[in-house]
C-alpha cells in the first residue's frame, strides 16, 4: 500500500467511525505531511481522493471538512451544463412509446428524407404556429437537433471569410462552427435586455454582415428577453440591409409570456431554429427550422443531407406522437414549473448576489463580487466539487465580464441543488480569489 493510500485509509476509518465528526476540519495539508514525515504532494493526493469518495470537502480559504451522509451521495454537481430538470415520467413514458412506435412498424428502422418526412414536417408545423403563428410544412425542416440545424444553415448563407454578427457573449456552439467555418464573428454590444439594436445599426452602416445570429428569449449566458420594441428595431435595420435573420429559440416553448419571435416578425428573411432539448429533453435530437419559404428549406435541407443525412426516423416519430397527444405540452409545463422552483429557491440561497434570471429558464447568470474572476471562481468552484461556466467562454469581443453561468437543472433533484447552492454562497462570501492548492 502506497503513503497516500495508507493516509486514506487511515482517515476512512476514523470517519466511519465517528472520531472525525461531521464538520470536522482536517489538519492543513502542510501541517499533516510535517506530522507524518512525508512530502506534501502525497497528502494533496490523499485529501482528493477522500473527496473524489464524497467523504471531505474543500472549503475556499478555509481548508478540508468532513461531509455529513446526504453530501457524500452526491460528491459533485454539474452546474455547467444547461439542461432542463427531468420531469417525471420521462424515461418510462420514452420507453413505452418507442416501443410502440417500433412494434407498429412504419419506417421508423429505415431511411427517410434528409428534411424528414411530410408527417414529421406538418407535425413541427403545428408546434411551430403557437409561436409564429401558421406555417406551411413546406417551410418546415426536421434536423438532428439545433447544432447541426444551425451548422447546415450558416454553411448555406456564409462564404468562408464572411461576417456572422451575434451578441457579444453568444452560444459557445456557434463560435466553434464559426472557427470551422471559417466566418468573421463580429459581437454586439448588449445589456440586460439583449442585443442593442443601435450597435447593430452601426454595424451595417458600416459594413453589414451577411447574418446576425441571436438567442432573443432567456439567452444564454445573460439570460436576457428582448422585448418588442428592441426586436422590431432589429428586424427593420436587417430587412433595410439586407441582413439574413438566424433566430436560435431554443428556450422560447418555455417562457410563458414572450414576445413574437423574430420570424413572426420578418418572416421573409428571418431562419428560426427551434430545439426540444430545452423543452422535453437533451435525448430527443430533434430541431424544427421554419425557412423563410419553401425554395430556402429544400436548400437547408441539402446541406443537412451532407452534415447529417438525416434526423432520427424514431426519434422524429416520437417527437409527432408527442406533439399530437399533448405528451410535449406536458412535460414542457413540468420543466417549467421545475424551472420556477428551482430558480426561487436560487435567489434565496444566493441573498443579495448579483443575479440575472428568468423564472421560466434553466439557467441563471451571476456576476461576481470585486476581486474575484470568472475562471479563478470557476477553479474554486471545481475545487469545492461544482462545475459552472466563466464568461469567456461565451466572449467573442475579449472583454467578458467577471461573471459565470449556473445551470439549475443538472442537480438530480432540489435537495442536491440547494447543497451546491450552498457551497456557491461559501464561495461567493469568500472576499476574492483564494491562493491555490497547486504544487
Amino acid at each position: 500500500m502506497s503513503k497516500s493510500q495508507s493516509i486514506v485509509s487511515s482517515l476512512v476509518q476514523r470517519i466511519q467511525s465517528g472520531e472525525l465528526a461531521v464538520g470536522v476540519r482536517l489538519p492543513p495539508q502542510r501541517q499533516l505531511a510535517a506530522q507524518l514525515g512525508v512530502d506534501l504532494t502525497t497528502v494533496t493526493r490523499a485529501y482528493n481522493e477522500l473527496k473524489r469518495m464524497g467523504l471531505v470537502e474543500g472549503r475556499a480559504g478555509s481548508g478540508s471538512f468532513v461531509r455529513d451522509a446526504a453530501a457524500a451521495s452526491d460528491p459533485g454537481f454539474d452546474l455547467s451544463m444547461n439542461v432542463p430538470p427531468q420531469p417525471p415520467g420521462l424515461a418510462e413514458r420514452m420507453a413505452q412509446d418507442l416501443g410502440l412506435l417500433l412494434a407498429a412498424g412504419g419506417g421508423t428502422l429505415g431511411y427517410q428524407p434528409s428534411g424528414g418526412t411530410a408527417r414529421d414536417r406538418a407535425a413541427g408545423a403545428r408546434w411551430l404556429a403557437r409561436r409564429l403563428g401558421a406555417v406551411v410544412e413546406e417551410r418546415v425542416v426536421v434536423a438532428a437537433g439545433a447544432q447541426s440545424a444551425l451548422f447546415a444553415l450558416l454553411d448555406l448563407l456564409l462564404q468562408r471569410g464572411e461576417t456572422l454578427a451575434c451578441a457579444a457573449l453568444t452560444y459557445p456552439g456557434v463560435r466553434a462552427i464559426a472557427l470551422r467555418l471559417g466566418l468573421r464573428l463580429v459581437g454586439l454590444a448588449q445589456d440586460a435586455d439583449g442585443i442593442d439594436p443601435g450597435a447593430f445599426e452601426d454595424l451595417c452602416r458600416k459594413a453589414p454582415p451577411k447574418a446576425l445570429y441571436l438567442v432573443p428569449t432567456i439567452a444564454s449566458p445573460t439570460t436576457a428577453t428582448m422585448p418588442l420594441a428592441r426586436r422590431q428595431a432589429i428586424a427593420a435595420t436587417a430587412r433595410r440591409h439586407g441582413v439574413a435573420l438566424v433566430e436560435d429559440d431554443a428556450y422560447g416553448a418555455l417562457a410563458e409570456s414572450a414576445p413574437p419571435p423574430l420570424a413572426a416578425l420578418a418572416p421573409e428573411i428571418a431562419w428560426h431554429v427551434a430545439s426540444l432539448s430545452k423543452c422535453a429533453t437533451p435525448a430527443l435530437r430533434i430541431a424544427y427550422v421554419a425557412a423563410p419559404d419553401p425554395r430556402a428549406a429544400v436548400q437547408l435541407t441539402m446541406g443537412l443531407r451532407a452534415v447529417s443525412l438525416m434526423p432520427s426516423p424514431l426519434l422524429a416519430a416520437l417527437a409527432t406522437r408527442w406533439i399530437g397527444d399533448g405528451t410535449l405540452d406536458a412535460f414542457t409545463a413540468a420543466i417549467r414549473a421545475e424551472n420556477r422552483a428551482r430558480q426561487s429557491l436560487a435567489a434565496g440561497a444566493l441573498p443579495g448576489a448579483d443575479l440575472a434570471a428568468k423564472p421560466d429558464g434553466n439557467h441563471l447568470w451571476l456576476g461576481l463580487p470585486a476581486g474575484w474572476t470568472g475562471a479563478g471562481f470557476a477553479a474554486a468552484a471545481w475545487e469545492s466539487g461544482l462545475l459552472v461556466v466563466p464568461a469567456d467562454a461565451f466572449d467573442v469581443t475579449g472583454s467578458a465580464p467577471e461573471a459565470v453561468r449556473l445551470s439549475l437543472g443538472g442537480a438530480p433533484d432540489r435537495a442536491g441543488l440547494g447543497r451546491a447552492l450552498a457551497r456557491l454562497g461559501e464561495l461567493l462570501a469568500w472576499p476574492g480569489t483564494p491562493v491555490s492548492a497547486i504544487v
